[in-house]
């Protein structure tokens, strides 16, 4: 008995279902060859009949469809396939007149039509004239009516259920391919974002490390134990470096605005650069927090490395429109020119959550980046 989990005619994979362009079923796993057991009605009259010489014509014929059939399953092109499609039909218009049991040539043109072609409207316009062409030989060559009735109803009826597994082996096909394309985009987007949190991290702890080495060689002839001071902060900053980029692969959390405004006005500091924050810490969320927080470390590394200001502003505030803000200003005589992956980090981080972002660059640096405010519901959610 056939596998069920295979339809008459299903001898491609889905790719061939979908694209025609591949090897099918049968030249692999001979599963496509399990089909041909229908073909043993073709010997049907000369059973009945049991003449040799008739016997000797229908084993000829049989030798050609044997012919076609491998040649289908071993077919590489579609054009390929659409040739032996119609050598299948002109076999049984040809093989009919003389054998009465031809009827499973027909089929086998029928089951496999849906799976060949993946337009229905095209595979239903073939299956009319196929039948079509099956009642005028009838009525030309005199055929009994008993055949071409059975010839059209086996074509009706298989090529129309055949026409929704093939379609059916299409939508899963299409599934499979937008699931993987799913994942394909989820990682990709999980890589950006651990490529933008490493550079933040990094960035700014390897930034304080390299000012702080450079301080600590300067000082260690004039001031030995301010430099072994430095130097221990150096230490302490690698090891703070390397517990945030294991918070960065895990899904980063910071430790709280404040504790970030903190850490900005220490490395300033260090950096020969005054701060002045002059408003309160806002209350949010932490997925808002974890935004700002990042906004504030890429802005105070790129103020150390590039802006050699000598005075960094930092204010929170609420717009009238209900957003949430966050400006950083320095008065540096190199402001921000283009965009690099940090920046560019810090815009989508931003815009992900609905945010707004601008650089002003007119006299040192302005950032500014603003978040809506989210309200809390009765039930608790936060919208």
């Amino acid at each position: 008995m056939p596998d069920a989990r295979y339809t008459f005619g299903e001898a491609m994979s889905d790719k061939d279902q979908l694209a025609c362009e591949s090897p099918s079923i049968g030249s692999r796993s001979g599963t496509g060859y399990i089909w041909m057991a229908y073909s043993v009605f073709f010997f049907v009259d000369p059973i009945m009949r049991r003449s040799l010489r008739f016997w000797l014509v229908c084993v000829g014929i049989y030798a050609v469809f044997l012919a076609v059939y491998i040649g289908y399953m071993r077919a590489r092109s579609t054009k390929q396939r659409y040739v032996l499609l119609a050598a299948f039909y002109v076999l049984g218009m040809v093989s009919l007149p003389i054998n009465s049991s031809s009827t499973a040539f027909f089929v086998y043109s029928a089951a496999f039509l849906p799976f060949a072609v993946a337009s229905v409207p095209t595979v239903i316009a073939v299956m009319v004239a196929q039948c079509l062409g099956v009642a005028v030989q009838g009525l030309v060559m005199h055929v009994s009516l008993i055949p071409i009735a059975i010839t059209i109803f086996m074509i009706i009826v298989v090529g129309t259920s055949n026409i929704f597994v093939a379609q059916q082996k299409r939508s899963q096909h299409r599934l499979r391919v937008a699931h993987d394309e799913i994942e394909r985009l989820a990682a990709l987007a999980e890589r950006e974002r651990i490529a933008r949190d490493l550079h933040d991290v990094l960035g700014h702890t390897l930034s304080v490390i390299v000012l702080k080495s450079e301080l600590a060689g300067r000082l260690v002839e004039r001031d030995p134990q301010r430099a072994a001071q430095e130097i221990g902060d150096v230490e302490k900053t690698a090891r703070t470096a390397l517990k945030e980029v294991r918070e960065a692969i895990g899904g980063y959390r910071s430790q709280g605005l404040a504790a970030e405004v903190e850490m900005a006005r220490n490395t300033l500091q260090t950096a020969g650069v005054a701060m002045a924050c002059e408003s309160p810490v806002p209350k949010l969320t932490s997925e808002e927090e974890t935004v700002l927080c990042l906004a504030l470390r890429e802005a105070v590394t790129n103020i150390v490395r590039h802006a050699h200001a000598t005075q960094c502003r930092m204010r929170f505030a609420t717009t009238e429109d209900r957003f949430h803000s966050l400006q950083v200003e320095d008065d540096g005589p190199h402001p921000i020119k283009q965009e690099g992956n940090g920046l560019r980090g810090m815009r989508e981080r931003v815009q992900s959550l609905g945010g707004r972002f601008s650089i002003n660059s007119e006299h040192g640096t302005t950032l500014l980046v603003e978040l809506p405010v989210r309200t809390t519901s009765t039930t608790g959610v936060v919208q």
